[in-house]
């Protein structure tokens, strides 16, 4: 396939993606204000740690995922139909056997930390024990999910995707208001309806992948030669994931314990900021990732590392459109989104953007180190570092340290994570470290600079107004797009970028 073909239907991708989004984001945030409303501050922290809780499980559910992602694209690229579904068949009766698994071995230690360690009043537990439930069984729904969503992608199906994303983000905007409707306690009927969301979710995605994916329907077929390949291959990249569950649920856990439920209130928040931003720049990637494996399987190694350093560069500019006038007027945002801000969420939310930033760099490099079908090195080596995170903190709480200092050892880690896999890249997929350090850190860390200027210098020197928001968002975006496409793109790029706004100006005029 031609550079260009590759180019158009990405960026075609891209631009449903964007759609998709702008519209869940949309949604996301008013339900958000809508549902921190009605649950109230306390309730609201409760969901957030019982949803950490259950999310430790996905550990294991993420490595699955990857594996089972990578098998599939893998196979679309080989062209090899016949593997293709019984990779899918096996996938989808491993995770049925993982979320009974996960059904009957969590009871316990989840309902001992809801009745022992987590910092709530007394007539909340049964309420909070609800709530896992429910959120578990989401969990587990989710989980069989994922082949489905898996072959959507692998397959480059985003306008499905992004029909049945927003028909999900719409039910769970009904949900809001069902719940006042509800006989029950809020809390818990809230937990419920997000798991009939789930289930009513999992059916379409079903319905749709038997409809249009051959790999999808027919006889099922399990194969232990496989099913023993994709555990391995799995068990790295359990390895590798669990870091960064461990860092993100263990840490709002930790949080919990040593300074209550308001700060996790913040901390959720935050992450739903970070989260909603994140959503925009992965939309590139998740346009620009089955192209790098299916490159790497066709054995177009040039090509893959083009897509691995314009993955990197591109989805880094998109994300410095979102999050730098964010991070200047995060206080009067969050105030117009949620009224009352609580505690600690303004500096969450920035130091959580500034996180993202560093890892929107990793995500094209990840996938091409995964396409190879050989993590042990990369696990040993990412998961080590990425591990201090959770422990750095946990021994900064032991000594009093202020509840924010997590976030700064979170952006050293994320930094040194970032060098780490440049060298990974050259030692497993052969991407020279010179290249990657000219077409994505120099140019990525060049459009920083030049556009955090012009913002830096309205925000100090305009006291706070509509009209210094206004200065500093439009201002942002310029300054951005302009260094963007002037100092951190290539010739090509230009050239390529130049050619799409001509096509879409002329259909335009026609």
């Amino acid at each position: 396939m031609s550079d260009s073909s590759n180019n158009t239907r990405i960026a075609k991708n891209t631009v449903l993606l964007y759609i998709r989004t702008f519209l869940v984001m949309l949604i996301t945030l008013y339900t958000s204000r809508v549902i921190l409303r009605i649950l109230g501050i306390d309730d609201f922290g409760i969901y957030q740690v019982v949803g950490g809780v259950v999310a430790i499980f996905s550990i294991i559910s993420g490595a699955l995922t990857v594996s089972i992602s990578r098998y599939i694209t893998f196979e679309i690229g080989t062209g090899n139909k016949e593997k293709l579904h019984t990779i899918f068949s096996t996938s989808v009766i491993i995770q049925i056997i993982l979320a009974l698994i996960i059904l009957c071995v969590s009871e316990y230690p989840a309902i001992w930390f809801v009745k022992h360690k987590m910092t709530i009043a007394m007539d909340m537990v049964t309420t909070t024990i609800w709530v896992f439930q429910f959120s578990l069984l989401t969990f587990c729904v989710n989980l069989i999910s994922i082949p489905y969503t898996a072959c959507i992608i692998a397959h480059e199906r985003m306008k499905a995707y992004a029909y049945i994303s927003i028909i999900e983000v719409m039910m769970k905007l009904g949900v809001c208001y069902a719940i006042l409707l509800s006989p029950f306690d809020l809390l818990v009927s809230y937990a419920a309806l997000m798991c009939l969301t789930s289930i009513v979710i999992r059916i379409i995605y079903s319905i749709y992948c038997k409809r249009h994916f051959k790999e999808c329907s027919g006889k099922t077929v399990f194969e232990k030669g496989l099913f023993k390949e994709l555990i391995e291959f799995s068990g790295w990249s359990f390895f590798s994931n669990s870091a960064s569950i461990v860092n993100q649920q263990g840490v709002t856990m930790l949080m919990n314990v040593y300074f209550g439920l308001t700060v996790n209130t913040a901390r959720g928040l935050a992450m739903q900021v970070e989260n909603g931003v994140l959503q925009f720049v992965t939309n590139f990637t998740t346009a620009i990732n089955p192209q790098i494996t299916k490159s790497y399987a066709a054995g177009e190694l040039t090509e893959m590392y083009k897509l691995v350093c314009r993955g990197a560069k591109f989805s880094s500019y998109a994300m410095f459109l979102m999050a730098i006038p964010l991070i200047f007027e995060m206080r009067p945002v969050l105030t117009f989104w949620l009224g009352k801000v609580p505690s600690y969420t303004v500096i969450f939310a920035q130091l959580s953007l500034i996180m993202g930033l560093l890892d929107c760099m990793g995500s094209s490099g990840y996938t091409a180190c995964i396409a190879t079908g050989k993590l042990k090195k990369y696990a040993l080596i990412i998961t080590t570092i990425g591990y201090t995170e959770f422990v750095g903190t946990w021994v900064l709480y032991k000594f009093g340290a202020p509840v924010v200092s997590t976030y700064y050892l979170f952006i050293a880690v994320k930094f040194a994570v970032n060098i780490a896999r440049m060298f990974l890249l050259k030692s497993m997929v052969g991407l020279p470290i010179d290249m990657y350090i000219s077409q994505v850190f120099k140019p990525v860390i060049l459009v920083a600079l030049l556009s955090l200027a012009i913002p830096y210098v309205i925000v100090y020197s305009i006291s706070q107004s509509s009209l210094r928001i206004c200065l500093t968002v439009v201002s942002s975006i310029l300054s951005v797009s302009l260094a963007a496409y002037y100092v951190g793109m290539t010739r090509g790029e230009q050239n390529m970028i130049k050619s799409m706004l001509m096509k879409k100006i002329s259909r335009i005029n026609l």
